[in-house]
């Protein structure tokens, strides 16, 4: 008997989704910074076992915000909770629980999903501390699982997996057992590169640009792409550039050796900066830019 189904990863913003994703998955698929709201799409992490093929939906953090971009992307995963047949809730080592997360728990219910709860960083909690927020948790959120764990180390993701697949139905298998994401290399590429200029840049500076693969070229024996980073007001432009280019040069050089980390041989990588005037108020450019449906 062959089992398959969709997991969804919900939480707070930078509670560390995305760090589970990849190390569940073994590979680097959703990026990482140390700033919330990172993630803006619902990806899609696939992993193989033995009779078992597990479709995570890696999603973005779960926030009350008036902003249209923000806004969107919220909306991205709670429709994600709904397609799920089993909802991991991650949850920061915090002795009180926050209202935003009572009411992702409180959504959870509503669906027919599996809903279990998942406690990471808890190698900055004390043990003693541990019992008593999963009691804490048992009592306010009634999930039918609650598993400490430890996104970035690894610790405890065993036990996950062995519980996401003692619920999973009879299903078959989605994609090839080699795949281990829906994305393709253009959308990767482009998010390597946000992901760069995230951790590099500060102020409003990253949550007003994307990235987006403008072309691609697999025809030669170095694949060739180019990716523009996007940003909504042309101060911001030279911002990303830098003092005589060093900026977009340092990003540039990062994102080329996580893409051909990826990709197993050398690529060619060349960004360049293009505004588009508020382009996170405006729900015509989120569409046109693939931020939302």
């Amino acid at each position: 008997m062959f089992q398959s189904g969709y997991v969804a990863i919900v939480g707070v913003p930078n509670v560390g989704k995305s760090t589970l994703l990849n190390a569940l998955l073994g590979e680097k698929l959703s990026i990482v910074t140390d700033k919330p709201q990172t993630t803006r799409h619902r990806i899609i992490g696939i992993l193989n076992r033995p009779g078992v093929q597990i479709l995570f939906l890696d999603t973005p953090g779960i926030h009350a915000s008036r902003k249209l971009l923000n806004e969107k992307i919220v909306e991205t995963a709670l429709q994600a909770m709904g397609e799920a047949d089993i909802i991991l809730h991650m949850l920061p080592p915090k002795p009180e629980l926050s209202e935003e997360d009572r009411q992702i728990a409180g959504r959870a219910r509503q669906f027919e999903a599996h809903y279990f709860v998942l406690i990471n960083k808890v190698d900055m909690v004390a043990k003693e501390r541990l019992l008593p927020l999963m009691q804490k948790i048992h009592e306010e959120l009634s999930p039918e699982e609650i598993i400490p764990v430890c996104a970035a180390s690894g610790d405890g993701l065993d036990r996950v997996v062995q519980a996401i697949a003692a619920r999973l139905q009879e299903g078959p298998a989605y994609y090839p057992t080699d795949q281990y994401t829906e994305h393709d290399l253009r959308f990767l590429s482009a998010e390597s590169v946000r992901e760069k200029a995230m951790q590099l840049l500060h102020e409003e500076i990253p949550y007003a640009l994307t990235a987006q693969t403008e072309a691609f070229d697999e025809s030669g024996k170095v694949p060739r792409i180019h990716v523009a980073i996007i940003v909504e007001k042309p101060s911001q432009k030279g911002i990303v550039i830098g003092a005589g280019g060093a900026m977009l040069k340092k990003i540039g050089e990062l994102a080329r050796r996580d893409i051909e980390a990826m990709v197993g041989k050398k690529v060619y990588l060349e960004l360049f900066v293009k505004v588009i005037e508020n382009w996170t108020k405006h729900e015509k450019q989120l569409k046109d830019l693939g931020i939302i449906p």
